[in-house]
């Protein structure tokens, strides 16, 4: 069911009494899954209001609103940043439509991150360690998923043997993922709390580029951190998300030497590979055409993607064989690098394994979606990863579905995966260049 802005309006001031919307502007959200706007009060206080299209979405806002209540007043004082508040609930049917605080801040590009340099990736990464540090009981209370690193492991086979049954992922692609799997070596992580929606649209920034306030969390779990790094593997940028993993082992200290994690960023280039398949199967799910024509167009611009990298890496290696003809059993050990394995060895990489110079063969990309960008000073429901059998390293560039696809790889009920108490935020962000409605003062009859 879709909504306009005018009737999300609406439904606000039946939420929150004594609210009552004086304009209104259509708002950024996963398009496929929610309906959203920010709204105005006579005092210019601004609200932000999300209305699930389905069930699974209303499901989905339904678990975001325990885990905000989950964030006590202690825990949300330790955070660097804020999350919202919801403020007020109203259900039509089997759907729940929510209103919530306005958080200030502005979401900005992958590519505008990576300008920002090291004092950027130092923000992304303290971010990503407090909540990765977050104490466990926070996903006990919303009463949402948890899982040790071989159960992880465990459920994403068993999601690739749901996307092997639909019969359209190439077959190169399900090997390099089933192989990836079955190596245990890869999958040596300490479980933390992981917000599971984690990209660049629900991380908001102030004008001093210090991170303001962290939105979408309708599938936070307790988990596998590389999830959280996904959305990183799409950028270019080695040094880039090189730096974002060091400040953020610094920031994780001691935490981080106790888990000892030497795979956690050809996990989250598998997170982001296998955030496609996960994609094809919702839209299946959805019987949605055109989302299941994006999702196999995608899969084979990946499965093309990584012959085109096996084959580069393999003449690579053999020029360097031809270059050093009198050690060739040393060269043969170090050329073994290529676009096929996700987890080498620590001295010799294994055969097939994906190195930081096979990362620009991935490309990076997003499934569009028919509705607009708006406002990224609001929370944005999105996210979840991808596998890879011959996964790519922290330089690979990664092509990754958009929002609607991590929905898919982080749905609450199937899978794991929320906001800032906020006031009234200063400045709007790309969205304000939408056109705000003016509407008449809605009172509450008593």
């Amino acid at each position: 069911m879709k909504r306009s802005p005018l009737e999300l309006a609406a439904l606000a001031s039946a939420a929150v009494p004594g609210l009552s919307p004086t304009a209104v502007r259509p708002d950024i959200d996963d398009p496929a899954d929610f309906d959203a706007a920010l709204l105005y009060d006579k005092d210019e206080k601004r609200w932000r209001v999300r209305a699930p299209r389905h069930e699974e979405a209303s499901a989905r806002l339904e678990s975001e609103f325990a885990v905000l209540h989950a964030f006590t007043a202690a825990v949300r004082a330790e955070l660097p940043f804020r999350i919202p508040t919801v403020v007020g609930c109203v259900r039509q049917g089997p759907l729940s439509t929510f209103v919530y605080s306005h958080v200030a801040g502005q979401a900005r590009s992958l590519e505008a991150l990576e300008r920002g340099g090291e004092a950027t990736a130092r923000e992304i990464a303290t971010a990503l360690a407090a909540i990765h540090a977050l104490p466990h009981a926070v996903v006990d209370r919303a009463d949402l998923p948890r899982y040790d690193a071989e159960e992880f492991r465990q459920r994403r086979l068993n999601e690739l043997d749901q996307a092997a049954t639909s019969g359209r992922i190439p077959a190169d692609l399900l090997r390099r993922w089933e192989h990836a799997l079955e190596d245990v070596t890869l999958w040596n992580f300490k479980a933390a709390v992981v917000h599971g929606e984690l990209h660049e649209d629900n991380l908001l920034f102030d004008d001093d580029s210090r991170i303001t306030a962290v939105t979408g969390w309708t599938d936070l779990h307790i988990g596998d951190p590389a999830d959280d790094f996904a959305w990183l593997v799409a950028s270019h940028d080695t040094a880039f998300v090189e730096a974002v993993l060091q400040h953020y082992l610094a920031a994780r200290g001691d935490a981080a030497e106790q888990d000892g994690d030497a795979q956690l960023l050809r996990r989250a280039a598998l997170s982001a590979e296998f955030a496609l398949a996960q994609y094809l199967v919702k839209g299946m799910s959805k019987n949605d055409a055109a989302m299941v024509q994006e999702a196999e167009q995608m899969l084979h611009d990946l499965a093309s993607d990584v012959q085109a990298a096996e084959t580069a890496a393999r003449e690579v290696e053999e020029a360097e064989l031809e270059d050093e003809p009198g050690e060739e059993s040393d060269s043969a050990a170090g050329a073994k690098v290529t676009v096929t394995a996700l987890a080498p060895a620590e001295d010799e990489p294994a055969e097939g394994a994906i190195t930081q110079e096979d990362a620009s063969s991935v490309p990076e990309s997003r499934p569009t979606d028919d509705a607009d960008s708006g406002s990224a000073d609001d929370e944005v429901a999105s996210q979840d990863g991808a596998p890879a059998g011959n996964a790519p390293t922290a330089g690979d560039s990664v092509k990754t579905p958009g929002p609607d696809a991590a929905d898919a790889a982080s749905d609450p009920v199937d899978t794991p995966p929320a906001a800032t108490p906020a006031g009234e935020a200063e400045g709007l962000s790309a969205a304000d260049d939408t056109a705000t409605t003016a509407l008449p003062v809605i009172r509450h009859e008593s």
